[in-house]
């Protein structure tokens, strides 16, 4: 019958022991044990450089992208541009995409010119645009939605950026351990054959 329950298998402990190949066990070769201490390690060194350097990351990008914000902010405005004409000036490739408007700049001057069409653009419509300090139309300022997202990606990328030369390294070890595995095999089973053997 088979038995169920916390005492199957040991403790809680004794199963990370086993699974990390801590305990001792005569069937785990040395080179086992190798491998499992170098890969503790490596995870060790993992979690103890990427979080800070990930935190880092992020702060320097979220207050990169709201020094971004800031700037954009100051040398743009939104004014009112009124629709003159919905057929765009001549020469113009998108002349059912665009529309002629007139619209009064930072400093005051009216400014006139090609404007993206937008639904039901008629003459006499009126629609919010950004504009820069030149008065020519601009594109918003970049939202803060966008900083924050950022941020986010930077710190992904930067754990990312960390996690690849320690699998990198871990994988190197394990391809060692394991040709050493191999060749401890093949001299087991040699010294087997020659125990079978005598007189070969």
């Amino acid at each position: 019958m088979r038995r169920s329950g916390p005492g199957r298998g040991g403790t809680p402990l004794a199963r990370l022991r086993r699974r990390l190949g801590l305990e001792r066990n005569e069937l785990r070769r040395r080179v086992d044990r190798l491998q499992r201490m170098i890969a503790l390690v490596l995870l060790v060194v993992l979690l103890g450089v990427a979080p800070p350097l990930a935190a880092w990351a992020a702060s320097w990008s979220y207050e990169s992208g709201v020094r971004a914000e800031a700037a954009e902010r100051a040398n743009r405005s939104q004014v009112v541009a009124t629709v003159t004409s919905t057929r765009a000036a001549s020469g113009d490739r998108y002349i059912h995409e665009t529309v002629q408007a007139t619209w009064q700049g930072a400093d005051g001057e009216r400014r006139t010119g090609t404007l993206p069409g937008w639904k039901n653009a008629a003459v006499g419509a009126q629609r919010t645009i950004w504009v820069d300090r030149e008065g020519a139309p601009a594109i918003p300022p970049r939202p803060h939605s966008r900083t924050v997202t950022d941020a986010a990606y930077a710190g992904i990328a930067t754990v990312l950026g960390c996690s690849v030369p320690v699998l990198v390294a871990y994988v190197l070890v394990r391809r060692r351990c394991d040709r050493h595995r191999y060749d401890m095999w093949e001299a087991d089973w040699a010294r087997m054959d020659a125990d079978a053997n005598p007189r070969s």
